[in-house]
C-alpha cells in the first residue's frame, strides 16, 4: 500500500480576500464620507481674508444653515427647523456648555434677508458670539484651503 504525503506547502499569499474586504470598505467610505457634513448642504460664501474656526467642526458645535431657497436647518442633528423656533431650540442646545458661540452657515445665493433673520433670532437667544462659516478664495498657485473659515 502507498503511503500518501501531503500536498506541498503554498508559500504565497492570497491576496483576493483582502482585495475584497477592501473594495467594500472603499466603497462604503464613498457612501458615508457625504454625510459627515454638519448642516444641510450649502455653497459658502466666498472670502478673501477668512479667519480658520476649526471650533465649527466639533461634533457638538451648534450651526445653523441656510439654504438658497431660505430654509433654515439646525445642527447637532441637521433637522430642519422653522425661524421662530430658532431661539428656544438654542437656549436648549446651549444650556451646560462652555462655549456658547453660534455657527451660521448661509449659503452665498440665499438672501440677505433670511441670515439677517437668523442673527436677529440667534440674539434673541441670548447669543453674543456668531461665527460666519465662509470658505477662503483660492490665490493662484495656493494649496486649497483645509478648514472652514469666518469673517
Amino acid at each position: 500500500m502507498e503511503k500518501k504525503t501531503a500536498p506541498p506547502v503554498v508559500n504565497d499569499i492570497n491576496v483576493t480576500p483582502m482585495v475584497d474586504v477592501m473594495l467594500v470598505l472603499l466603497i462604503i467610505f464613498m457612501v458615508i464620507t457625504p454625510m459627515l457634513q454638519k448642516g444641510a448642504q450649502v455653497e459658502n460664501a466666498k472670502t478673501k481674508n477668512a479667519i480658520a474656526m476649526q471650533d465649527a467642526d466639533k461634533e457638538d458645535a451648534i450651526q445653523v444653515s441656510v439654504t438658497r431657497d431660505g430654509r433654515f436647518f439646525l445642527s447637532p442633528g441637521n433637522s430642519q427647523i422653522h425661524l421662530e423656533d430658532l431661539p428656544g431650540k438654542v437656549k436648549d442646545l446651549q444650556t451646560n456648555k462652555l462655549d456658547k458661540r453660534v455657527y451660521i452657515r448661509a449659503d452665498a445665493r440665499a438672501k440677505y434677508e433670511a441670515v439677517e433673520d437668523v442673527v436677529d433670532n440667534l440674539r434673541a437667544a441670548g447669543v453674543d458670539q456668531v461665527g460666519l462659516i465662509t470658505d477662503l478664495i483660492q490665490q493662484e498657485g495656493a494649496a486649497p484651503a483645509a478648514a472652514p473659515a469666518a469673517k
